[in-house]
């Protein structure tokens, strides 16, 4: 079956994992690892055969730390980005010690951090999605978001004005940057100069009522696959900009439920969190793995394992594969 062809259904899926904390972003290893983001900062490695180990001492008041988007370091290190109330970008050492990484950008102090990402050039993307106290309601006029990145010893701000930012990724030929818009329903592509900027903002794909672009992760194609919390819907996008929906698994009166609630500007973070499904938990991120790098593994908000799937196409080769 090509990608073109391709639809999920509740019996494709198996899971990963036990007791797992709000995993919510996932990666893969050439070794056959997963490691999976934890609700009280570090990262979990499950091994291939299925033992689970924390990476990272947490110590201190509880709601420090709260890891979600991470990227696996040719060291040896892991960089997560803290949505915990340090904020912050943080890094944690071989030995497991945990230390602040990146805690302002160009004079703007980075409360919480949603999400890191690495590319094949050892460069450190970020987003964070508002700088609005993340207990309020979210905003639906909020443009606030933004895109940073680390390159070397440097960080800077690369584009504002984003409407919740989300997950980003480059495409192959590292000349164009994909960012989910979660509450404009949409995926913007940029795209990326040689000194690392960005410019002409588009608009690369927009989704139907009831999806929250969460997570994406790209495949060998040059499709972009893109997980929406609440619906728990998988999409493919084609290099054009043209999403299918593979799948999606939610109750119906719920989804219409937080619509309202959000065009009301009363939605809060607890009822998005809130899973009414038949099989997923949330689903937030996808990424690939597997010797073939055609298994899918879902991160999730409400779950407590690691969904996965088989895909038609490979996903690309992630920039930690090598090492991890």
């Amino acid at each position: 079956m090509t990608a073109d062809h391709f639809a999920l259904s509740d019996t494709d899926f198996s899971f990963i994992g036990s007791g797992l904390k709000r995993p919510e972003c996932v990666l893969a290893g050439a070794s056959g690892a997963l490691y999976a983001s934890h609700a009280d900062g570090g990262v979990v490695r499950i091994a291939p055969d299925g033992s689970q180990t924390l990476i990272g001492e947490v110590d201190g008041e509880p709601g420090r730390f709260k890891t979600n988007g991470f990227a696996l370091r040719r060291d040896g290190s892991i960089v997560f980005a803290n949505l915990g109330s340090e904020g912050g970008l943080w890094r944690i050492a071989p030995d497991g010690e945990m230390r602040p990484f990146l805690t302002e950008v160009d004079g703007v102090q980075l409360n919480a951090v949603n999400f890191v990402w690495q590319d094949h050039l050892d460069r450190l993307w970020f987003c964070v999605s508002t700088f609005r106290e993340r207990n309020l309601p979210y905003d639906p006029l909020a443009r606030d978001g933004i895109v940073g990145l680390v390159e070397g010893a440097e960080a800077r701000i690369l584009a504002d004005g984003v409407a919740f930012t989300n997950e980003c990724r480059l495409n192959a030929a590292g000349d164009a940057l994909y960012v989910n818009q979660t509450f404009s329903r949409n995926t913007l592509r940029f795209e990326v100069f040689a000194d690392g900027k960005l410019g002409n903002r588009s608009v690369f794909a927009e989704y139907a009522p009831g999806t929250y672009p969460d997570g994406m992760a790209l495949d060998a194609e040059g499709g972009v696959w893109v997980i929406s919390v609440v619906s728990n819907r998988i999409y493919r996008v084609t290099p054009d900009g043209r999403p299918t929906l593979l799948f999606e698994d939610c109750d119906p009166d719920h989804l219409a439920h937080v619509g309202r609630q959000y065009e009301q500007g009363v939605l809060k973070a607890d009822l998005i969190y809130q899973p009414r499904s038949r099989k997923l938990a949330n689903t937030s991120s996808l990424a690939f793995g597997g010797p073939d790098l055609r298994t899918a593994y879902l991160g999730c908000i409400a779950g407590d394992r690691i969904a996965t799937f088989r895909s038609p196409v490979a996903g690309s080769v992630p920039s930690h594969w090598s090492w991890s």
